[in-house]
């Protein structure tokens, strides 16, 4: 039985593929108080809950009141609290006190706890305007109680939440809900507040939401819960998605709160000059009791307008779905990390319509299946040709052998026989490193893909509840470093069509041992060993198309190997071929000139 030896170039394919495996992954209640009603402008009603005010809470607005004189009416507690409405996709609570949203609610989908999706909630998040008097005080709107007035215009509805000093002197948050769709604007209004205001200081906005924790997994979720901008004319930035990033920018056009498969946009009707942006890491473990993944927050100076404030908002509280994101106005749509480069443009224009068209007549593990099966059909051409090399190869280990022996001595002539005899067989030697530098592209296209495909969420498929998040069939109870509290069955099956795969490769592809590199034997079991921790807590879906891939891919040599090759010709083929004279010029020829001289450099720096 033949020994099967270490291919150089083969272990510099499995290691490029494992460092941009690395890369990547681095990358990586009280009692409810009874309702009230709340009239609108047209009639309808809006039920609502009064505040509980607490003593020391009482004591905080007293104060205010005494320090803020005639403005202390502003924090003058309400008897109104929170406004509900309820629109085709969502439900909203607007609160008195600070005028801003206490609940937004996505009432088509569900967390890892089967309850609603909820984006605001318990005070997660903070929607605040600092503007600071002529005196030098400083005021929070946050602090400030507001009074409702709610219309229905019959395709939206159109809340204003106003805080009064007087007939002609107020803060104003006027809300717009269309009753479709993820999209509302907010419009920030002051009045006759120009004799107040500090121009000289302009009020700043500030905005923080701490991202809630909707998978069961959440160092996965965590991977793709991230703080995204765009900025200038088209670009697109982020910040670390590790420990905590603080950065100033310019030229904002939007800011994106993405928590995994749902986002918080925030779209200012012009670019914003100049924000401090903030994110911070909050998940320390997979513990069911961690309730956040990340802090967002971004603060920045509004613009007065004759002493007041006129400033409009969009805010898009939604799926992070492409398609959604891609239909509104703008390019919200580059806050989703389809890949940089090529790999995003493979996955725009490839792999996003051509699954939208396999899952639309077809279940979505079924339609993972035949893309799978149309990739590696489009990329047979280059199975073939490196599986004819990795022959020739093994064929020409004998003359190898013999050049070796005859050589010793002499590495630049063992090369150039080497090399020589290479080019006149028609063999690369590159042949197992070239097929992984070709695949990169899709390899990484596709590891951005399925992580971020929306459309995969709570799709299950055989034994996988969810294509979006692992498939475990095993809890462990405890966990392991690297690997998680679980078994996945998909990442194992995966990982033993790696190791086929890799003993087809390595026994086709013979060498001679190289000295000081390791035995083939340990890449082939290193390489399954990578697969089974890395894709332990990754998408289902992802797992399920390397499963696949490898297997087709196993079976087509097998079919390459039986049906269409004939060793004896190749082997004829070789012989023919090495009796053909040398030919002069080309790269191989510069490269023998290039080896002799430095070998001649080397003998004169010894004398």
């Amino acid at each position: 039985m033949e020994e099967k030896k270490f291919d150089p170039y083969q272990f510099i394919g499995f290691i490029l593929i494992a460092v941009i495996l690395t890369w990547m992954l681095y990358r990586n209640g009280p009692e409810e108080a009874t309702p009230t009603q709340v009239t609108t402008e047209q009639g309808t009603t809006a039920t609502s809950t009064p505040e509980v005010v607490s003593v020391s809470d009482s004591i905080v607005q007293q104060q205010k009141v005494e320090a803020f004189g005639d403005l202390g009416t502003l924090f003058v507690p309400k008897a109104i609290e929170n406004v509900k409405i309820q629109t085709d996709n969502f439900s909203v609570e607007v609160q008195s006190k600070g005028g801003q949203i206490a609940l937004f609610q996505l009432d088509e989908y569900e967390n890892f706890e089967d309850a609603p999706v909820r984006l605001i909630d318990q005070s997660n998040a903070d929607f605040n305007i600092m503007m600071t008097t002529l005196d030098g005080r400083i005021m929070n709107t946050r602090e400030m109680y507001f009074s409702p007035t709610l219309a229905d215009l019959g395709d939206a509805y159109h809340l204003v939440m106003k805080a009064s000093l007087s007939a002609s002197q107020y803060v104003a948050f006027e809300y717009h809900f269309p009753k479709t769709g993820y999209l509302h604007t907010v419009t920030l209004k002051t009045e006759g507040m120009q004799r107040l205001l500090n121009s000289a200081t302009p009020p700043q906005l500030d905005w923080k939401t701490n991202a809630f924790r909707n998978s069961i997994s959440i160092d996965y979720e965590n991977r793709y819960t991230e703080f995204t901008f765009g900025y200038e004319e088209d670009r697109v930035d982020y910040l670390s998605m590790n420990g905590e990033d603080k950065e100033t920018r310019e030229g904002i056009r939007w800011i994106s709160y993405r928590q995994h498969f749902f986002s918080a946009i925030l779209i200012p009707d012009t670019p914003i000059p100049s924000a401090a942006l903030t994110s911070v890491n909050l998940a320390s473990d997979e513990s069911l009791e961690e309730k956040f993944t990340k802090s967002f927050e971004t603060a920045y100076p509004l613009v007065l307008s004759s002493g007041n404030l006129n400033t409009n908002l969009s805010f898009y509280y939604g799926p992070t779905d492409y398609k959604t994101l891609q239909n509104l106005e703008g390019d919200l749509e580059t806050s989703i990390p389809m890949g940089w480069g090529i790999f995003g443009w493979i996955n725009k224009f490839i792999f996003l319509p051509l699954f939208e068209f396999l899952s639309s007549f077809l279940s979505y593990g079924i339609a993972i299946i035949v893309m799978t099966l149309i990739v590696r059909l489009a990329m047979s051409p280059v199975t073939y040709k490196s599986y004819v090399s990795q022959i020739k190869m093994k064929l020409l280990r004998p003359d190898i052998e013999v050049i070796n022996a005859k050589f010793k001595d002499d590495a630049v002539k063992r090369q150039q026989e080497t090399m020589s005899l290479y080019s006149r067989a028609g063999a690369n030697p590159m042949s197992g490193c070239i097929p992984a530098l070709i695949q990169l592209p899709v390899f990484y296209a596709l590891f951005s893909f399925f992580p971020v495909a929306f459309v995969l969420r709570d799709k299950s498929f055989l034994w996988a509840d969810d294509l979006s998040s692992y498939d475990s069939v095993l809890e462990l109870g405890f966990s392991i470093p690297f690997y998680g509290d679980h078994v996945s069955l998909f990442p194992i099956l995966a990982s033993i069509a790696i190791f086929f795969y890799t003993q087809m490769t390595t026994g086709q592809q013979s060498m001679p041992q190289q000295p000081g590199m390791p035995n083939m034997k340990i890449i082939m079991y290193l390489m399954p060993l990578m697969m089974l921790f890395f894709f332990n807590n990754y998408a289902s879906g992802l797992s399920l198309y390397y499963f696949v891939s490898n297997l087709l891919t196993i079976i087509l040599m097998l079919v390459i190997k039986n049906f269409i090759i004939d060793d004896n010709k190749i082997h004829a083929k070789i012989e023919e071929n090495k009796k053909k004279p040398k030919k002069a010029g080309g790269f191989s020829a510069r490269l023998q000139k290039a080896m002799e001289e430095a070998e001649k450099q080397k003998k004169a720096g010894r004398k």
